[in-house]
C-alpha cells in the first residue's frame, strides 16, 4: 500500500481557524476543512477528546448513559466517548461536511445538523443523561449563550463537560456564562481541570466538568 503524502502547507486549516467570523464562513470553512481535520490535530497531539470522555466517565455510568456530542465535527469526540465507554451516543454539527465524516466512525446511533448560535436544536427538553462539548467554544464559533440550549436537552442532574482552550477559556463570556447559570440555581460546576490541549501548538486548555439541577 503506497503511503500517504504529508499535507501541503495549502491544505492545512487550523492556524486560520479563528479568522471566521459569520455563521456562514463558519460552516463553509469546517466543510473545507472536514477532509483533513483528522490528521491535521493529529499531528498536533490534540488531547481534549480523550480528557473530556475521561472526565464525563467519571460522573456517568458510561454504558448507562444516553449522550450528545455537541458539535461533534468530523467524530473524534464520539470515537473518545466510545473509547470510554459510552454505548448510546448521538452528535449534532453545523457543518454538513464534519457530519459525513462523522457518520463514517460508525459510533453515532444518530447525526443531525444545528447552529448552537440559533436555538433551539432539534432535541426534546431533557432527552439526553449527559453532554460533551469539546473544542466547541470558541472565538467566531459558539457563543456563550448556547449553553442555555444545551442545559435544555439534559435530563435533571444531567451531567456536561466542556473542553476549550486557554485563549477562550480567558476571554471570559464562557466561564461568566457558567458562573450565571449557576448563580441561578440551574446547575453546579463540578471541577475545572487544566492540563494539555494541543501539545503541537504549544497549546493548554480546560476541562470543565457541571451537572443540572
Amino acid at each position: 500500500m503506497r503511503e500517504r503524502e504529508p499535507m501541503g502547507k495549502d491544505k492545512r486549516f487550523l492556524d486560520k481557524a479563528y479568522s471566521v467570523k459569520t455563521d456562514a464562513q463558519t460552516r463553509s470553512f469546517y466543510d473545507q476543512w472536514a477532509e483533513v481535520y483528522d490528521e491535521e490535530v493529529a499531528e498536533n497531539a490534540y488531547q481534549q477528546p480523550r480528557r473530556c470522555a475521561q472526565a464525563l466517565a467519571g460522573l456517568t455510568a458510561p454504558s448507562e448513559t444516553t449522550i450528545l456530542d455537541v458539535g461533534c465535527g468530523s467524530g473524534l469526540s464520539g470515537i473518545a466517548l466510545d473509547v470510554a465507554g459510552f454505548q448510546t451516543i448521538d452528535g449534532c454539527d453545523f457543518s454538513p461536511g464534519m457530519l459525513a465524516k462523522a457518520g463514517k466512525t460508525n459510533v453515532y446511533r444518530r447525526l443531525f445538523e444545528t447552529n448552537l448560535n440559533e436555538p433551539p436544536m432539534d432535541a426534546p427538553d431533557g432527552r439526553y443523561d449527559a453532554a460533551a462539548c469539546v473544542g466547541v467554544f470558541s472565538f467566531g464559533h459558539v457563543k456563550a449563550e448556547a449553553l442555555d440550549d444545551i442545559l435544555r436537552v439534559l435530563k435533571p442532574a444531567g451531567a456536561l463537560v466542556i473542553g476549550l482552550n486557554d485563549h477562550f477559556y480567558e476571554e471570559g463570556s464562557l466561564t461568566t456564562r457558567l458562573e450565571l447559570l449557576e448563580s441561578e440555581g440551574l446547575m453546579e460546576i463540578l471541577d475545572r481541570e487544566h492540563g494539555e490541549h494541543m501539545p503541537g501548538t504549544g497549546l493548554k486548555g480546560w476541562v470543565i466538568t457541571a451537572r443540572k439541577h
